[in-house]
């Protein structure tokens, strides 16, 4: 298994500049589509699918009924969300606007 800097990842920049080069919806959809496999888009899309939820103080086994997302994978984006690089927050802010959390069901 590869070795992980768990801040960037060693030649990670022009893949960042890929990304960023991308202009429309279109684009970054095909080049996803070129990088990622149907799985990984799958889980990535997955992933993303989690947060509002998460956001909204939904409970863990709520979001795996609402989206077969593991109780596991939700725990990890939930990390992300409290002690991550703040790229899921900063992501959800722009694209789903200021989030009110709701009271956890018990």
């Amino acid at each position: 298994m590869k070795q992980r800097d768990s801040v960037r990842p060693a030649g990670t920049e022009p893949l960042f500049d890929a990304l960023l080069a991308m202009r429309t919806p279109a684009e970054m959809k095909a080049l996803l589509d070129d990088l990622c496999t149907p799985a990984e888009l799958e889980a990535i899309a997955d992933r993303w699918r989690v947060v509002p939820l998460l956001l909204d103080a939904a409970p863990y086994r709520e979001i795996h009924d609402r989206t077969g997302v593991s109780v596991t994978t939700i725990g990890r984006i939930a990390r992300c969300l409290s002690f991550g690089a703040g790229g899921y927050r900063l992501a959800a802010e722009r694209v789903l606007g200021p989030r009110r959390k709701r009271k956890a069901a018990r």
